[in-house]
């Protein structure tokens, strides 16, 4: 089984970017973790701020790959563009992300992903991700 970690703008900073919400973990950290949790999926990561980065590397895996985790970060909010995407693949996509956006500022609780998405896991901080790779592996 293979599955694709796509993370979006400013992720790059996490365990040094606002902590209190985050957390003091760098991505590159979890994704080690992620990877001794999951020996048996072959799990590979991709980090952008550019948003039509993002859109090629879901077109790129997204008729290969058994599952993509996305999170799109704030582009979850404004881009129509990676919502399309989404939708253009055939791979199942589930939506996350660290904080519950539900509890933050008004603008975080619409989503152009999640309509388009297999799911969506919010507010678990990293543990989102381990979830997300769950649901492939029970869906199997």
């Amino acid at each position: 089984m293979k599955v694709m970690i796509i993370n979006g703008p400013n992720l790059n900073l996490l365990g040094k970017r606002e902590p209190e919400v985050y957390g003091n973990t760098t991505f590159e950290e979890y994704f080690a973790q992620l990877q001794r949790n999951f020996p048996e999926i072959e799990l590979s990561y991709f980090q952008s701020n550019v948003e039509g980065e993002l859109i090629d590397k879901i077109q790129e895996v997204g008729f290969q790959y058994d599952g993509i985790v996305l999170n799109a970060a704030a582009y979850t909010h404004t881009s129509i563009g990676i919502g399309d995407a989404v939708k253009a693949v055939e791979t199942p996509v589930v939506e996350v992300h660290i904080s519950n956006t539900h509890q933050r500022e008004d603008y975080r609780h619409i989503s152009h992903i999640a309509r388009a998405a297999k799911g969506v896991i919010l507010g678990f901080g990293l543990r989102s991700y381990d979830l997300a790779i769950q649901s492939f592996v029970k869906s199997q």
